[in-house]
């Protein structure tokens, strides 16, 4: 069996963590990506919009930190996605779309009862590198 070493990922292009976790965390093959929320890469918090531009903006975040890992959107097997509220189910799925336009990943889209800086939207993945 394949050692599955921990290795700590911090994504250069993402957004700063808003707390003490890691962008990601590799074993073996698998690449766990932490919730991914509309920060904007600068540092200066989160974006406040519509949620088509919170999503966005949190997607752009997670394919930074999976590009910087050595994975991609392509390789993203599973999804968890925390909406604030089911209202915006819809909407939320025309921009998914975009990033995710075939072979979806395994998905799962729960509302939250309060995300973390009153954001939108919130995602977590598991994905592969190198495949």
């Amino acid at each position: 069996m394949e050692n599955l070493k921990k290795e700590c990922i911090f994504s250069a292009h993402g957004a700063p963590a808003a707390g003490p976790y890691s962008h990601a965390v590799a074993a073996g093959p698998f690449l766990f990506v932490s919730g991914q929320a509309p920060l904007k890469p600068d540092g200066s918090g989160p974006v406040r919009g519509s949620i088509e531009e919170e999503t966005r903006q949190t997607l752009e975040n997670l394919k930074a930190v999976l590009e910087d890992a050595g994975s991609s959107l392509d390789q993203v097997v599973r999804v968890t996605v925390y909406l604030a509220s089911m209202d915006d189910f819809e909407r939320f799925n025309r921009v998914y779309r975009e990033y995710f336009p075939n072979n979806y990943p395994a998905r799962t889209c729960v509302q939250a009862g309060r995300l973390p800086l009153d954001i939108k939207v919130e995602i977590e993945a598991t994905a592969v590198r190198g495949a």
